[in-house]
């Protein structure tokens, strides 16, 4: 099955240069074409256009994030509310909805689910069917299924392409906070596209959000590869942690696609393009893609890497003797079998003694005594994750600051 986006996309954009019949046309061509297309002007190299349907739904208002994010469990960055680490010391494993990050591209659209209806339409499928909120909420419990799993922004840690290794990078300047992980209930995507008589000749699936369109760029959207949206933990979400999802994570329903960079999470779903041909976006051409000298075939942003935080503030004041440091570790691409921190600037490395929940895809808990003098440190934590990536001391850079996953300096100041 092709799960791995980076070597699909090769093989897409092969698939599209045969269909364009051009075989001087480059693949960095076709990108920049696929780009200027989705932007709308005139100079498209003949990609699919997608029909626009009217939304099938009342929005009521889009102002803004809607619930309470104060200042001791988020920070505001723009349109943007990143969690406080320290929020979550004394939690349980899964994070509260009421300090779960919120990332939006314009603003969070409140929904009248009576009039909401989600479209399965295009080429890849044999009957286009809008399907009701009662229907997802009443689909067969065979259709069904709750996972634990976690949701991260792709420019999570971003800003420390700047503050550790002097290369800024545009873009929303997260720490480590644009990350949860939850107990999410939904309706499997397989099982709703089976409803549409999918085509065996489908290739690709482009959930369409609901939110404010973004400027020149219509609504968020970006396309799966088909063996990606038929796995059976790709979810079509309905709850989180057990109850309805709140306006600002998707109601009425989102999608989950786990392991993945949260784009493909999309929310407030109402669309769903299914393709017999290659599907593109601005959120898999100009955006969501590696662009830099390290990365001269610009790969597309899939799967999440490995990273650890310290639940401390940034900088965090302690005071001298002996204490227990916490915090988290995850992976996207399984568990975590290894954390080491260093109170010493990374000169010397002591395993931390990992918690005995240690879920694939989302995270673990960890523990580490520390008996500190006064004065300046900085800790560094470093996890491994069962697929043996460890993470490094510094990363590639890439122009729009995705996939930071090198060890974080978190200064501590010892009284």
């Amino acid at each position: 099955m092709t799960l791995d986006e980076f070597a699909y996309d090769r093989e897409r954009l092969e698939q599209r240069l045969r269909q364009l019949g051009d075989r001087a046309l480059s693949r960095r061509s076709l990108l920049r074409g696929a780009a200027v297309a989705t932007g709308g002007t005139a100079l498209s190299v003949a990609l699919p256009r997608l029909s626009q349907a009217a939304d099938p739904v009342v929005v009521t208002t889009c102002a803004g994030v809607v619930k309470p994010t104060p200042p001791e469990l988020f920070r505001t960055l723009g349109t943007n509310r990143e969690m406080l680490w320290e929020a979550m010391a004394g939690q349980g494993y899964l994070t509260p909805a009421d300090r779960f990050f919120v990332r939006n591209h314009t603003c969070t659209p409140q929904i009248e689910a009576r009039n909401w209806r989600l479209r399965i339409e295009g080429s890849g499928v044999e009957r286009p069917v809008n399907i009701s909120y009662n229907e997802i909420l009443n689909a067969p419990d065979s259709d069904k299924a709750t996972v634990v799993k976690a949701v991260e922004c792709a420019g999570n840690a971003r800003g420390f392409f700047g503050t550790q290794q002097g290369t800024p990078a545009s873009g929303t300047q997260w720490r480590l906070g644009a990350v949860g992980v939850a107990v999410w209930t939904g309706v499997r995507l397989s099982a709703l596209l089976k409803r549409a008589r999918l085509k065996s000749t489908a290739v690709d699936v482009m959930p369409e959000g609901l939110d404010d369109e973004v400027t020149g760029q219509g609504h968020v959207r970006r396309p799966l590869p088909i063996e990606k949206a038929l796995h059976p933990d790709t979810l079509v979400v309905y709850q989180m942690n057990g109850r309805e999802l709140p306006p600002d994570h998707g109601f009425p329903v989102r999608l989950l696609v786990p392991g993945w960079v949260g784009i493909s999470s999309i929310k407030w779903v109402g669309r769903i393009e299914v393709s017999e041909q290659p599907l593109y976006s601005p959120w898999n051409t100009t955006s969501y893609r590696l662009f830099g000298d390290a990365y001269p075939d610009s790969p597309l942003v899939t799967e999440q890497v490995v990273k650890s935080a310290l639940e401390l503030p940034f900088p965090a004041t302690l005071a001298a003797g002996s204490q227990t440091l916490t915090g988290r570790s995850w992976s996207g691409k399984g568990t975590i079998s290894a954390v080491e921190v260093s109170v010493d600037g990374g000169a010397t490395w002591t395993p931390a003694q990992l918690d005995r929940v240690n879920l694939s895809q989302a995270w673990v808990r960890w523990s580490f005594p520390w008996s500190p003098t006064p004065g300046q440190y900085v800790v560094k934590v470093r996890a491994t994750d069962s697929a043996g990536r460890v993470q490094p001391p510094t990363v590639p850079f890439n122009t729009q600051g995705y996939l930071f996953w090198a060890v974080v300096n978190h200064p501590v100041t010892v009284q």
